[in-house]
């Protein structure tokens, strides 16, 4: 062992269980964490480990970033949670020794961002599986044994310095070298996604996992088939051996290794993960978004899809806003989705490689949209002709669908409007295949309707995804004092442009292929009643009924006639600041004034605006306070995030994560959540952009694109890892203001354009 101290920087559940092994084994540590109360609590009674054999404490040094003044450290531990990596090293990297190193014992892929900051050269690689918890301020719960392996990135080799880490860390368990810990980490990976899936419900992981296996053996071949692009032979450990996990595997031999996970799993003492915790008790966003983000770019560059994945994801950011939520019949879509995206990569791409348990590589699997048009340019030009025939009747459709007020804030009015949209679709497309109408409490009901391909489309292709919504942003009345209106080639009222006029063009797009005896494919038609409001109650439909589908296509209204190809994601949040009341007039020295805090996070919250980025902060309520002459006890402030990509997400969370009071004797928290995932430009969205432009040159249209700060329900399809194609609607401006029109001649345009995409979709 060496005397060399170790800072450990972190000392939650993986960094206060290595730091307890290492001071009990009589080595110096010392613990930095962002919790004043857990470093008081580890000062005043030292670090606790609680087990099967009661408590044990031992004393190390520890201190909060902001007090530590003491010599810079040399040997590193970095145990923050992913998502606080940045923050971290940005205070670690100016007091790091000349000659020190760090070593993620994170969860997820960190090395990356470490080498950012301090070279690639002071940079150890770790894979870490620990299964602890913090259950109070300086106490660890201990989980059992579980496994950690040391190497130098990028598989040099084992170093004299990974040598004598380890020797250190076997103070705690079986540690060990490897000049591999990439492929523990791709494992892991693939274990770690089971977990996350299983913190979507309120039961054990072991019961989850065997009641669920449809969904865990694809997130596990999702994450492999990524490992295999890159050429990683995948390790086992503990329990869990990945090689029978992928996708190519026997089923027989994937079975057995489920039993044997599920059997160890049920030996463990903690029987839920720590991202359930964060989740359902600590009420925190959990690391898991974070740390997923380098599958999802390097799955994104393979071409390979991750739609299981994805969902699990999404479905955790939508509890992060509601634990309440939790519910095993999410696990039960997730079934439903393994079994439906496995089926469509089977039709189109035949069995996919498998990683190898050593260095392979794999072709990666192409993506399922089509290379070109279907229609010659005859053809499409006879769709506009047809169109601009109906042209009085597309508008006559608007008209009355116009005069149906659909209020989001108003169920008996959305209730009445959909009733009114279940007849225009059966006179206008017949009956459908199959159809669900899913009911919600206090916003719109959710209408699914399936129908199956015509003209000779392949009837085994998964579907095109159609979406549009029927709510709008008008308040019921507003048609007594502004009704429908034509007037010369322009068209006015509540909701033309956003976005009913949309939703007669997809309709009328269907028709004309119909008629004209054209291709066309399997379609779902999904139209929900609270996107206006933010879809919290139709999303996870959203997103379900985009993994079972090839592509989307959103009917919402164009950026003056141009496709968006890109929006921003949305958060919105709360800082609450607790002080302490006092009278401000006999006593101004006494108290904590939580206003003068929250002027203070106002001013940081503004700051990490980063426009050049697309990144964007606005505090837009502010609330405080009771008397004037009363030193305010509390105080909050609402406020709206746009970000552009999801490195600025993450940029955002870890920050607001970070947050500290300045005030002495205030406390911060931050509440609430992303409403609206990133939707950036991939690949598949410029495929899909390009797919269009070229059905449009045709028509004599030069199409273009655009990137917006709104969001729509696209962002939801395009984070299930669904290409999607958003701005398919009407052509004019003036989005929830009484200046909102659509421009009549371009109706008939528009539709032939969605008709030209939805053929070349029918031939693919």
């Amino acid at each position: 062992m060496s005397s060399d101290p170790y800072t450990v920087v972190g000392g939650g559940a993986i960094g206060g269980t290595l730091a307890f092994a290492l001071a009990r084994a009589g080595l110096p540590v010392r613990v930095i964490d962002a919790d004043p109360e857990h470093v008081a609590a580890i000062r005043a009674h030292g670090l606790v480990r609680e087990g099967e054999g009661g408590r044990t404490a031992v004393a190390v040094e520890s201190a909060t970033p902001e007090e530590y003044d003491g010599p810079p450290p040399r040997r590193v531990l970095l145990a923050v949670k992913a998502q606080a990596t940045g923050a971290a090293m940005r205070w670690l990297a100016p007091r790091l020794a000349a000659d020190g190193w760090v070593v993620s014992v994170q969860n997820g892929f960190n090395e990356p961002l470490i080498a950012e900051h301090i070279g690639a050269e002071r940079t150890v690689a770790a894979f870490v599986n620990i299964f602890a918890d913090v259950t109070g301020p300086g106490v660890i719960r201990d989980g059992g044994e579980g496994a950690l392996v040391i190497g130098e990135p990028g598989g040099a080799p084992v170093s004299g310095r990974v040598r004598q880490l380890v020797a250190d860390l076997r103070s705690w368990g079986p540690a060990e070298a490897s000049d591999n810990v990439e492929g523990h980490l791709w494992a892991k990976a693939g274990f770690g996604a089971m977990l996350a899936a299983t913190a979507l419900a309120d039961a054990p992981m072991a019961e989850l996992i065997d009641r669920h296996r449809p969904a865990m053996y694809a997130l596990a071949a999702e994450v492999f088939e990524v490992a295999a692009a890159l050429g990683v032979g995948l390790e086992p450990f503990d329990a869990f051996d990945p090689a029978p996990f992928c996708r190519s595997a026997p089923a027989a031999g994937r079975d057995a290794a489920a039993d044997r996970l599920t059997a160890w799993l049920r030996t463990m003492p903690k029987d839920r993960s720590g991202i359930w915790r964060d989740l359902a008790v600590r009420r925190r966003p959990v690391e898991v978004t974070t740390h997923y983000a380098t599958v999802f770019t390097e799955a994104e560059r393979a071409g390979l899809a991750t739609p299981v994945l994805r969902a699990v994801l999404s479905g955790l950011r939508e509890l992060e806003r509601d634990p309440s939520g939790m519910s095993e019949s999410r696990l039960d879509a997730l079934d439903r989705l393994a079994e439906t995206s496995a089926a469509g990569a089977a039709r189109t791409a035949g069995p996919p490689a498998a990683p190898a348990v050593g260095p392979a590589g794999a072709e990666p699997r192409t993506d399922d949209l089509p290379a070109a048009p279907a229609l010659t340019p005859e053809q499409a030009r006879s769709v506009r002709a047809w169109l601009e025939a109906h042209r009085a009747d597309m508008v006559a459709d608007l008209a009355a669908y116009t005069s149906v007020e659909s209020s989001s804030d108003d169920p008996a009015a959305l209730g009445h409007c959909l009733r009114w949209l279940r007849g225009l679709l059966d006179r206008s497309l017949g009956r459908p295949d199959s159809e669900e109408l899913l009911p919600r409490e206090d916003a719109g009901d959710v209408l699914v309707r399936r129908y199956g391909p015509a003209g000779g489309a392949d009837p085994a292709a998964r579907p095109v995804l159609l979406l549009a919504h029927y709510d709008t942003v008008w308040p019921t009345g507003t048609l007594a004092e502004w009704p429908f209106r034509q007037d010369g080639d322009r068209v006015t009222g509540p909701g033309v442009f956003d976005m009913k006029a949309g939703l007669v063009q997809a309709v009328w797009a269907l028709r004309a292929l119909d008629a004209l005896g054209l291709p066309r494919p399997a379609c779902t038609l999904l139209l929900n009643g609270d996107e206006e409001t933010g879809s919290l109650a139709s999303s996870a439909v959203v997103r379900r009924e985009a993994g079972a589908s090839r592509a989307a296509l959103v009917f919402e209204a164009s950026a003056d006639g141009a496709l968006k190809t890109a929006r921003k994601g949305v958060g919105l949040f709360t800082l609450t600041v607790t002080g302490e009341e006092a009278h401000a007039g006999l006593d101004p020295a006494a108290g904590a004034s939580a206003v003068e805090e929250l002027a203070r996070q106002v001013l940081f919250l503004h700051g990490l605006s980063d426009l050049d980025a697309g990144t964007s902060v606005n505090v837009g309520v502010v609330r405080g306070g009771t008397r004037s002459n009363v030193t305010a006890g509390r105080a909050s402030a609402e406020f709206d995030v746009r970000v552009a990509n999801s490195a600025e997400r993450a940029r955002i969370e870890a920050a607001l994560a970070a947050s500290r009071p300045v005030t002495p004797g205030t406390s911060v928290a931050v509440d609430g959540g992303w409403n609206r995932p990133v939707f950036e430009r991939t690949p598949a969205v410029g495929r899909l952009f390009e797919l269009a432009r070229d059905c449009a040159a045709p028509l004599g249209v030069a199409l273009r694109e655009t990137s917006v700060g709104g969001a729509s329900d696209g962002n939801f399809v395009l984070d299930a890892g669904v290409p999607v194609l958003d701005g398919l609607g009407a052509v004019g401006a003036g989005a929830h203001a009484r200046t909102e029109y659509a421009l009549v001649p371009a109706m008939p345009e528009r539709a032939a354009l969605a008709a030209g995409v939805l053929a070349a979709f029918a031939a693919a």
